[in-house]
């Protein structure tokens, strides 16, 4: 009788694993559709308006000159032997100084660090890339090639190609997960960790599965997942699309004087133009339910996160609670007024909470020595 129960018992959890599996999935694939039916009456709505602009953009077929800007940083290229990718880097500051690496996030690339670069290279040997997918680095087209496992492992790659063992990792968005996770599985190489705008993935699993507010806010999670579509939707009107994300009311630049101008929105536009450039970015999106939740939470390291109060897409509440899995110092500032692009809506303020966390600590451990 016993062994009766312990079995139906067992049936019982694997009855109820499935059908919260399936659930899961019924929620992600039926927000796609949804998600893609708002899209559709978008296209609809636009081809009879603008019947004849709607199916017209451009790839730009030289960079903006602001791409070029010596002030900078140097543009230099890594080809990683392991998985045979070809990077694209930024670098500015000394050699041998410590490391800075910096992470871009969607649909960025290495010029959203652009004040952080000249900021930081007195005292860093600074390094922003182009993440696999992004601008000048390589392509995969394969959405399995933008696992979690393969984009960690990528950062762990160039900071040893730049003859490093250990860095300061600043990410933000899709960065700052990355970011989180390298600092996660690789604690040996994380000096401190900063991330912009980005909850534990941790918590913002957790978070979105429990406040229909926060999925409404990421739905374009949901309606990235299509084939073909979404990369329609962001290109047509020329772009309309994508520039509306740096530039609207809702969900752009909040900062007057710090809106981007336009050769900063021809950057963006150039890049993000070119053959496969939208499938790679989006591609991120395409393997994220496939990746968490995560197997290994806690993080060893300093961390500073900096949060905008006016991000468009992440509720600010996660943000406190990323607290729970950190096992090392960490300090929260959320700053008034910010967007989601908060190193280019607020250089000035993110530059100086960052100065002021490298610094912690050093006067201690000068006492020490």
């Amino acid at each position: 009788m016993a062994r009766v129960l312990h079995n139906l018992f067992f049936c019982l959890i694997r009855l109820a694993l499935k059908i919260r599996l399936w659930g899961y999935w019924s929620l992600i694939y039926g927000y796609c559709a949804l998600c893609a039916v708002v899209a559709l009456l978008k296209l609809w709505w636009s081809i009879v308006l603008r019947p004849t602009a709607t199916f017209q953009w451009v790839i730009r077929e030289s960079p903006p000159a602001c791409l070029n800007d010596t002030s900078l940083g140097t543009h230099c290229y890594v080809r990683i032997k392991e998985s045979g990718l070809r990077f694209h880097y930024v670098a500015a500051g000394e050699r041998g100084k410590p490391l800075m690496l910096f992470l871009h996030g969607f649909p960025e690339f290495w010029f959203s660090w652009r004040y952080q670069l000249r900021e930081f290279k007195s005292e860093f040997r600074v390094v922003a890339i182009d993440m696999r997918g992004y601008g000048e680095s390589d392509l995969p087209l394969s959405t399995d090639s933008y696992c979690f496992e393969y984009l960690v492992t990528d950062v762990k790659d160039i900071v040893e190609y730049l003859g490093y063992n250990r860095c300061y990792v600043v990410g933000h968005d899709w960065g700052g997960t990355i970011a989180w996770l390298f600092a996660i599985h690789y604690p040996e190489m994380v000096t401190k960790l900063i991330v912009l705008n980005c909850p534990h993935p941790t918590v913002f699993t957790d978070y979105a599965l429990r406040h229909p507010s926060q999925l409404l806010k990421c739905s374009h999670f949901f309606f990235f997942q299509l084939p073909r579509f979404p990369e329609l939707m962001l290109s047509i009107n020329d772009f309309k699309a994508l520039k509306a994300l740096f530039t609207s009311r809702n969900t752009g630049i909040s900062r007057k004087g710090r809106w981007l101008t336009a050769e900063d929105l021809e950057a963006y536009v150039y890049v993000l133009s070119q053959p496969g450039a939208l499938t790679g970015a989006l591609n991120y999106y395409r393997n994220i339910f496939s990746s968490l939740p995560l197997s290994h939470n806690h993080v060893r390291s300093p961390v500073l996160l900096l949060w905008g109060e006016r991000d468009a897409f992440l509720e600010q509440e996660m943000a406190e609670a990323c607290r729970l899995y950190i096992r090392n110092h960490f300090r929260l500032n959320i700053i008034s007024g910010a967007s989601h692009w908060l190193q280019q809506d607020q250089p000035d303020i993110v530059n100086t909470l960052i100065w002021t966390f490298l610094k912690e600590g050093e006067g201690r451990k000068s006492h020490r020595n």
